[in-house]
């Protein structure tokens, strides 16, 4: 490796892929990279181990990266198999007769008799019994054949491709529209380190927070409503063209975009802290060179969740598409869950997990382009300094205007009926107006935050425990959060009532057992690039075991970015709950809990908008008050060393580089 000085301009310019090309600069040892000693990780690996290959493979490592790609690939096969195998079993695990099932979804009125049962059984042969019947199924596969509705009888393969085509146009658009979404809530960041000032804290403020807490079926309705029905803008119904994708599209990459937003801009105010970008402002180099770099240096920890918001809203997307009248795929696994119609049911979800299967791996290797061989190297700084703490003023304001709403409600009853006052407007006596029973809708909000409130936190903690612990194993847990990730909630919900049965943990396992892979697939992205950070590899060279590194370094790193991610999905966690109501298996009237209470007014948004609008604000200030409570986590501060006479790693390491810069000049 060739040895030379570069100024701050070669050092702005290879930061955002963190290549390493120098082993020192005219800053005073900092390089794009981290500190100026990391220029020969690649090649010295000597006795220290500094630069040891941190694979555990000797050589060239070929056999035991060809034995790990062949482990991956068996087992996320297996997960796919047991979810097919666990959807042919639907029937006969929900203890349901199928026949009778599809009898109902093709006619309500017909009479169930035993001969027209029967002759359901024999025609979809479901005598055979389950094995059989997923055996002839697969067999199918082989011949792009996936069977017949037993619905409709039409071949699936076509049917299912029909819907994916609409899903994936569906989602392109929604993605363009998080992106820009993202790009808003992250421009203040972007703006004060261009110039070189430090960020004061997330972007977006409390605007990102309620955006990304609204739910995406309220905002379907509204944008349907105003925008295509009232004001005749844009159609609100259908699938026919470009113009009937807007809509749609803005309902689903609204709140992902605000999420992405988040998370990003979180990783920001670290990636400005480098000594590259301090070198860069004082040597001159404009503002937006040095604000794109950032965003290449923190892209790679967040691709990953991109390609989960990517076959989330492929197949994830019910609510919007049953809203605006689209065929796609989420609304057709929908129907056919419902209605047991298992060909499309499994053909749907196979599509999905083999679109996870790609979307992963893509996002890994653009992750892996953009990071250069510095991961390799073990050349990264750690993107995640410690920072100090948040001003608290917001987090007491959205909590003083959360128990001001709430705390009203609680002397009032909210089961009282008064039909003669049906979907009245606020006034004195009903300050947020009555539902369609005449029942107070600010008694109903009080009562139902306690149950909405702990059961989601209680869930959102689970998930933050799970997601945290498996991303610590990301071989073992990528196949389980792409898949996770690609069942959609209906489907999901079904499964662990057909496992666990129906009762009042039902859905609250539902829930987890999707809502942790967003988590998981943080912490590897993030933990990822901090095993790569350089006074990591120094600490490794010092004799510091695993135990140690993940204790005192990793952890304190990671986590309060994933738990700040957690908090910023709370009101989600609300909603997933209030969804499963409509299947019977969350909470039921006459409960006030909040996502409940949007669920039953939704059909009278247009008319009386006060009864959507009342749970919609309190969840979205419920997702303020946990996003802004969580920046007292934005900065873990290091252990500090036990006072001794030797200096620690990190110093030492940098003292030794220091002298040695010093001898070569």
């Amino acid at each position: 490796m060739t040895t030379t000085r570069n100024s701050a301009a070669g050092t702005a310019g290879t930061t955002g892929s963190g290549r390493l090309r120098t082993t020192g600069n005219s800053t005073g040892g900092n390089g794009p990279a981290g500190h100026g000693v990391a220029g020969n990780t690649a090649d010295d690996k000597g006795a220290d181990g500094i630069g040891a290959d941190r694979t555990g493979r000797g050589g060239d490592g070929r056999p035991g990266r060809l034995r790990g790609v062949l482990g991956a690939v068996v087992w996320r096969a297996g997960i796919a198999a047991a979810l097919l195998g666990g959807i042919g079993l639907l029937p006969w695990l929900t203890r349901t007769d199928p026949a009778l099932t599809v009898l109902k979804a093709r006619s309500a009125d017909r009479d169930p008799t035993p001969e027209v049962l029967a002759d359901i059984r024999d025609r979809l042969g479901l005598d055979d019994g389950p094995l059989r019947l997923l055996a002839h199924w697969l067999g199918g596969l082989v011949r792009a054949d996936a069977g017949r509705s037993w619905l409709s009888g039409e071949a699936v393969t076509p049917a299912v491709l029909r819907a994916l085509s609409a899903s994936l146009l569906l989602m392109a658009v929604a993605l363009a529209v998080a992106v820009a979404t993202a790009a808003l809530v992250c421009a203040p960041t972007l703006r004060r380190g261009a110039r070189g000032r430090a960020p004061r804290g997330p972007g977006g403020g409390s605007a990102s927070a309620m955006l990304a807490a609204l739910p995406e079926f309220l905002t379907a309705s509204v944008l349907a409503t105003v925008v295509g029905v009232q004001l005749g803008w844009l159609p609100a119904l259908g699938w026919y063209g470009a113009r009937w994708t807007v809509l749609p599209a803005l309902a689903l990459g609204l709140p992902a975009g605000a999420v992405l937003g988040r998370l990003l801009d979180d990783l920001l105010p670290g990636a400005f802290a480098e000594p590259w970008a301090k070198a860069a402002a004082a040597r001159g180099l404009p503002g937006r060179r040095v604000a794109r770099h950032a965003l290449h240096r923190c892209l790679p920890g967040l691709l990953p969740n991109l390609g989960l918001f990517a076959v989330g809203l492929t197949g994830g997307a019910v609510a919007v598409e049953q809203v605006f009248d689209i065929p796609g795929l989420g609304r057709t696994t929908l129907q056919a869950a419902l209605a047991q119609d298992l060909p499309v049911l499994q053909a749907g979800a196979l599509v999905l997990v083999l679109l996870a299967a790609a979307a992963s791996p893509a996002a890994r290797l653009a992750a892996r382009l953009l990071t250069g061989p510095a991961v390799r190297d073990g050349a990264l700084p750690t993107l995640h300094p410690p920072r100090p703490r948040a001003r608290r003023a917001l987090p007491l304001l959205h909590g003083g205007l959360l128990l001001a709403v709430v705390l009203p409600g609680l002397p009032r009853d909210p089961l009282a009926l008064n039909t003669t006052e049906r979907l009245r407007a606020p006034s004195l006596r009903h300050p947020f107006g009555t539902d369609a029973l005449g029942r107070d809708l600010l008694a109903r909000v009080g009562h139902g935050a306690l149950d909405t409130v702990l059961l989601a936190l209680a869930i959102s903690a689970a998930c933050l425990l799970a997601g945290v612990l498996l991303g610590l194993l990301p071989r073992l847990s990528g196949p389980l959060v792409d898949t996770a990730n690609a069942v959609p909630p209906v489907l999901a919900a079904l499964l662990t009532t057909a496992v666990w049965g129906s009762g009042p943990a039902t859905p609250a396992l539902a829930v987890a057992a999707v809502a942790w892979a967003p988590l998981a697939a943080h912490t590897s992205a993030l933990l990822r690039q901090e095993r790569a950070a350089l006074h990591l590899a120094a600490t490794r060279a010092l004799g510091a075991g695993r135990l140690h590194l993940l204790h005192r370094h990793l952890l304190p790193a990671v986590l309060p970015a994933v738990t700040r991610h957690a908090l910023l999905r709370l009101p989600g966690v609300a909603l997933a709950l209030a969804s499963l109501g409509f299947l019977g298996l969350g909470a039921q009237p006459p409960s006030a809990e909040w996502g409940l209470l949007l669920a039953e007014n939704q059909p009278y948004a247009e008319r009386a908008p006060w009864a959507v609008l009342a749970p919609a604000a309190v969840l979205a200030l419920l997702g303020a008050l946990a996003v802004t409570a969580a920046g007292g986590l934005r900065g873990t501060p290091r252990p500090r060393p036990r006072r001794s006479a030797a200096p620690p790693p990190s110093a030492a390491v940098e003292s030794d580089a220091a002298r040695g810069r010093a001898g070569a000049r």
